[in-house]
């Protein structure tokens, strides 16, 4: 008769991407991830085959993770140009207020770049983003059909640039950042 499981895949996958986040994507190792689950090196290894394997199935749960939380937010904003800003701005929140946590985290983007299956999940979230986020930005006056994919383009360029001179918190920046875009998007000269 086969052993409960104490832990389930997801329960597992959630704490080494805790440990990822903490330590970056090469620390998720079976050992490590043994070490903060409780489970045998080689429990994990019935269960995901390789260090990649488990590595790319933690990844994919954060893409799960951050579909909900964009469907969820989504949900909660208006529809306008100003809900357009609460959405990304309530994305943000998760990067943190530490420039050098923030960089460890854009780790995580290059295992997703090197991966086809995390590749083709981040291109998915893009577009789920970028049609939400039109949605709220439609009745601007001449934007055009991409509005939502410049906008989250905006978005993630206030990111990279708030990590180059972190002064004041990244939600704020954010924010600010994108009321700025938006406002010469809605007056051009």
């Amino acid at each position: 008769m086969p052993r409960a499981r104490t832990l389930s895949d997801e329960q597992v996958l959630d704490l080494a991407l805790a440990l990822i986040h903490r330590e970056g994507p090469d620390a998720a190792t079976f050992a490590a991830v043994a070490k903060v689950s409780g489970l045998s090196a080689s429990t994990l290894v019935q269960r995901f085959g390789s260090k990649a394997a488990m590595l790319r199935a933690a990844l994919l749960r954060a893409w799960d993770r951050l579909d909900a939380e964009t469907v969820r937010l989504a949900e909660e904003c208006p529809k306008t140009p100003g809900g357009a800003v609460m959405l990304l701005a309530g994305l943000s929140k998760d990067y943190g207020s530490d420039p050098a946590a923030y960089a460890e985290g854009l780790l995580l983007l290059r295992e997703d770049l090197r991966d086809p299956a995390l590749r083709a999940r981040g291109a998915e979230w893009g577009k789920l983003l970028a049609a939400a986020v039109a949605e709220r930005l439609k009745g601007i006056d001449g934007a055009s059909a991409d509005i939502g994919l410049l906008a989250i383009s905006q978005w993630q360029g206030a990111l990279i640039w708030w990590g180059f001179d972190p002064r004041g918190s990244l939600v704020d920046h954010v924010s600010n950042h994108l009321h700025r875009f938006l406002e010469a998007v809605s007056n051009p000269r």
